[in-house]
């Protein structure tokens, strides 16, 4: 049924945790699986009075967002390997992980989005959003929701 799974993660307790689930599952259907990392973008920083300036440079941000990418993704990578599980590993820099995410699946040629949901409702969901909600929202590959 599914043979490509894309598996997007932000390295919380709850992408782990999916991630296992993730593995598990395509171990069982004999599906490979694309690791994906969304890699924040730059923040613009604007001078005025009572503005705070980043003495980080875009650089060493590229830096430090390409380590976490790494990390994140050699989680995903690993567990792969232990369940024998075919595995690639993917970031992209991006403001929008939701389009992100769905632009990669439908590039990787996946057939199943695989991921968490924090769950989150009310004023925090209204906040914060959900990149879930918006990839199952926008998406016309299968979204499977991990809580």
């Amino acid at each position: 049924m599914f043979r490509h799974i894309l598996v997007p993660t932000d390295g919380s307790q709850l992408s782990q945790d999916m991630v296992k689930r993730a593995v598990e599952f395509a171990r069982e259907i004999g599906a490979a699986i694309t690791a994906f990392f969304s890699k924040p973008e730059y923040p613009m920083t604007y001078f005025g009075e009572g503005a705070l300036i980043d003495p980080t440079t875009p650089e060493k941000f590229s830096e430090m967002a390409e380590q976490q990418a790494k990390t994140v993704l050699d989680f995903v990578l690993t567990e792969c390997a232990v369940a024998g599980v075919p595995c690639k590993g993917i970031s992209v820099t991006s403001d929008v992980p939701y389009e992100a995410i769905i632009q990669t699946a439908e590039e990787r040629g996946c057939d199943l989005i695989f991921m968490a949901s924090h769950g989150r409702r009310g004023i925090s969901g209204l906040l914060l959003g959900s990149e879930t909600n918006k990839v199952l929202t926008h998406s016309k590959i299968p979204v499977l929701v991990y809580r």
